[in-house]
């Protein structure tokens, strides 16, 4: 098997140097047109196949493998992605490097699309033995509001001909040891969804409530019944997040508002659940508002499925990933997360796996600052272990499935 750490060594100062400039010029969203440009940039001289996204700003690299193949086998493929957007944050790292313009690569993508870049420039340096196709897959707005469908709409599955059958990819955490993969079999993140809703009452004088019909306690009573529907219509087994994170109602003390508005972030753990919820919290919210003589408008939007690693494919990278680095680095992690992830849209339609990747610069004190925050901070060292074992896990996968 070929050895990509020392391959990688060699243009680990190449991928500094990228990530450092993606850093620099942070973008949001599905629209990310410098970002675009640097990685086009990136690739070029590689033996690939390039496009660019219609409804979305991505990238799409095709790297045709010459390897020789089984009579009558089919080529294998397998496809690896690299996130590309950033967050609305304010950087705070004083580092020399750092964004300026209001936003800020705090959750890592800028090391996720060097990384990809690192995995593009190692593979096709073996692309006359490579038996078999490697789908580059470079996404914008994972952050919101999503960019895995919109690429998996216009092909990115398919895009060699047949179906991609495998895929993988990497997420850098600021907090946890730098160099030290992690991950776990089925559910890995949690799905998300957004519960939107406004209370319609009729406004009135403080002094006579008689008179209205209050919104207000009625959105309070919504807050309450949430957090008493996970506990009791939900399974302890299969646990649901309710945060209302918006609340707001009225101008002034002496005022009963004709409405009152409110938002939620709903996490869920299975399709199931996912499922339930979507039905039972409408209908709840629905439910109260008529109690108290009020109406209602409800939304609710499931925006991410549950990231859901396939078993074989778990152990596939494990015992992949342990043999190039060891067994100290490389995790089994004990519960999911309850965050969330669009990769989970490309699992959903084929076997792979996720995995995480500590990237803590020096050692992990207490408290460090994690993705998302303004003073989030990587450690360019894991640039080309990521590289690596992206590398690593196609060239395997692919040279395994072509000989079965």
């Amino acid at each position: 098997m070929i050895d990509f750490g020392i391959e990688a060594a060699k243009i680990h100062q190449d991928l500094i140097d990228l990530r450092r400039e993606l850093h620099q010029i942070p973008e949001r969203g599905n629209e990310l047109p410098k970002t675009q440009a640097r990685v086009l940039q990136a690739l070029e001289g590689l033996p690939l196949e390039i496009t660019t996204g219609s409804a979305v700003t991505s990238v799409v690299a095709v790297l045709r493998g010459r390897g020789d193949l089984p009579a009558g086998s089919p080529r294998p493929t397998v496809l690896l992605r690299g996130d590309m957007d950033a967050l609305p944050v304010i950087e705070e790292t004083g580092l020399d490097f750092a964004s300026t313009n209001g936003f800020m690569h705090a959750c890592g993508h800028d090391l996720h699309t060097s990384g990809l870049v690192g995995a593009a420039r190692l593979l096709s340096a073996h692309v006359d033995e490579l038996p078999g196709d490697v789908i580059f897959m470079f996404q914008p707005g994972e952050e919101g509001p999503g960019g895995a469908a919109p690429m998996i709409a216009e092909g990115v599955l398919d895009v060699t001909g047949r179906r991609a059958d495998a895929a993988y990819g990497i997420h850098v955490f600021s907090s946890e040891e730098a160099g030290v993969f992690s991950l776990r079999p089925n559910t890995l993140m949690a799905g998300c969804g957004d519960l939107d809703v406004t209370v319609r009452g009729r406004g009135g004088h403080g002094s006579q409530p008689s008179n209205s019909v209050d919104p207000v306690p009625v959105a309070a009573e919504i807050v309450l019944a949430l957090q008493t529907y996970v506990t009791r219509r939900v399974s302890v087994f299969d646990p649901v997040v309710v945060t209302v994170g918006v609340l707001n109602a009225g101008t002034a003390l002496n005022i009963i508002p004709d409405t009152a508005h409110l938002q939620a972030s709903v996490r869920v753990l299975s399709k199931a659940s996912g499922e339930q919820v979507s039905k039972d919290l409408p209908a709840l919210v629905e439910t109260i508002a008529a109690a108290h003589g009020c109406t209602v408008d409800v939304s609710f939007d499931m925006l991410y499925p549950a990231t859901i690693n396939d078993p074989d494919e778990t152990a596939y990278v494990v015992k992949e990933l342990t043999g190039l680095y060891g067994a100290d680095r490389v995790v089994i992690r004990p519960e999911p997360l309850m965050g969330s992830e669009d990769f989970s849209f490309v699992l959903d339609e084929v076997p792979g796996a996720y995995m995480f990747l500590g990237a803590h610069p020096g050692p992990v004190g207490e408290n460090p600052p994690s993705n998302h925050s303004a003073r989030a901070a990587f450690d360019d060292a894991v640039l080309a272990d990521e590289a690596t074992a992206l590398a690593h896990l196609a060239y395997a996968k692919i040279t395994t499935l072509a000989n079965q």
